[in-house]
């Protein structure tokens, strides 16, 4: 078995060695690309933006704790004075003819139905939903790393195995043409190698075309200054990796810990908040302030300071605010609701995961078992192709299934990785 595999390896490595020089790239591993993307995509940088901005309404809001302070002041000069008495006859007196005025009031709410308190309760919710919204898109942004990352390794893997194709395409070629000039075989089969040589070509083109336009994605994705990039990982083929079992939890367990829904669970406290809120503004409201003021209208200063007290009470909205207090706690239920359907919903989405990622590993499996066999084929149908005891057609058919084979397995190790990342962020890690 293990003779099988070294062979394997040596086969896939002339591959390697015969790919043509290409430019310098950059070469990168699957950590360094995921913490490149998180630091420079641009779903991250809006998230950041957002998160921020939330932070900045939160501050906003914390003032409204504080007494609000305002100035005012006016100056006028007329034609005449605005008050004019008849002292005797043919005496008269005017005021007010022109003058300056200006004061300032500060005000501190004492009393506003616990709007106050509860718009900061709700800018803080803002800024935990802002919190989990980005660690929703550096799951998004980290799962499409992998997937990108994957897609390169695939087409790399696939390229080295369609070049040790075609080096062994070369010498069989080779060596027909030497067998059809000693007239030991026919040229119908030095006609099926060139056939066979044509079609790898024409493959090799295709996968050398989606590799280039791959690494493109990823740079961009991940924010690397080259468009080119090289990444770092090899297909273990020599064996299996051992099934993640540990990685496997309590999915109710792990239900507080996803984002999804810890989103839900704020969304229940701001709706709880906004009904308080809404409560709040049918309520009376009681501020105390002073103000300071300073006018010369009558040709004299005369400064003037007071304090006050102030009680607003919505009489008129008291109907209306009836039934909006209904509708919000309404739309608390609805919240509820929506939190406890989906709760049951994210547990049988973390149970798909686990599934999938189980089904990607026995597929995996199933792939690894066929390399062995394709291999095995392969290696007798050359046998027996020298021996004159099989057609040049049924040695091309096992190169096809060797390399079938081969190709399925990284297809199917990629996709069990990206299945393993799935899984951890469906349960919240």
């Amino acid at each position: 078995m293990k003779n099988r595999y070294k062979w394997i390896m040596a086969f896939v490595a002339l591959g390697i060695g015969v790919m043509p020089s290409q430019a310098q790239k950059v070469t990168y591993t699957l950590d360094e690309c995921r913490s490149m993307a998180i630091d420079n995509n641009v779903k991250m940088r809006n998230a950041n933006n957002s998160l921020e901005s939330a932070q900045q309404a939160q501050k906003s809001t914390f003032t409204t704790y504080f007494p609000s302070l305002s100035a005012s002041g006016m100056g006028f000069v007329g034609n005449h004075g605005l008050m004019k008495m008849d002292m005797s006859p043919g005496m008269s007196m005017s005021l007010l003819k022109k003058g300056i005025a200006g004061g300032i009031t500060l005000t501190q709410p004492l009393f506003a139905g616990g709007q106050i308190v509860n718009g900061n309760r709700l800018a803080n919710i803002g800024v935990e939903v802002s919190e989990v919204q980005r660690e929703q898109a550096e799951n998004e942004v980290s799962l499409t790393v992998e997937q990108y990352y994957w897609q390169v390794v695939t087409l790399q893997e696939k390229l080295n195995t369609l070049c040790a194709i075609e080096q062994q395409l070369d010498t069989l070629c080779h060596d027909v043409q030497v067998s059809v000039n000693a007239g030991l075989t026919t040229r119908n089969d030095l006609l099926q190698v060139q056939l066979k040589q044509n079609d790898v070509k024409s493959s090799r083109v295709n996968l050398e075309n989606g590799l280039a336009l791959s690494r493109m994605m990823l740079a961009q994705y991940i924010g690397a200054e080259t468009d080119s990039i090289e990444v770092v990982c090899d297909v273990p083929t020599d064996e299996v990796p051992m099934f993640p079992q540990d990685i496997y939890c309590d999915h109710v367990g792990a239900l507080s810990q996803t984002t999804g829904y810890r989103l839900l669970e704020s969304n229940v406290k701001a709706s709880k908040l906004q009904q308080k809120m809404t409560v709040g503004k049918n309520m009376p409201t009681v501020a105390v302030g002073g103000s300071f003021m300073h006018d010369n209208l009558t040709d004299r200063d005369k400064p003037v300071a007071m304090a006050f007290v102030s009680v607003s009470i919505p009489l008129s909205g008291w109907w209306s605010g009836s039934h909006d207090i209904k509708k919000q706690k309404l739309e608390v239920a609805n919240a509820e609701n929506l939190l406890a359907d989906n709760s049951e919903l994210l547990v049988i989405g973390m149970q798909k995961s686990w599934n999938d990622l189980q089904d990607a590993y026995k597929q995996m499996l199933i792939a690894h078992n066929s390399i062995e066999q394709s291999t095995e084929n392969l290696r007798l149908n050359e046998q027996y192709y020298r021996a004159g005891t099989t057609t040049m057609s049924d040695l091309l058919d096992a190169q096809s299934l060797f390399r079938q084979s081969r190709d399925k397995y990284v297809d199917a190790y990629s996709q069990y990785r990206i299945k393993i990342v799935e899984y951890l962020q469906a349960t919240g890690r």
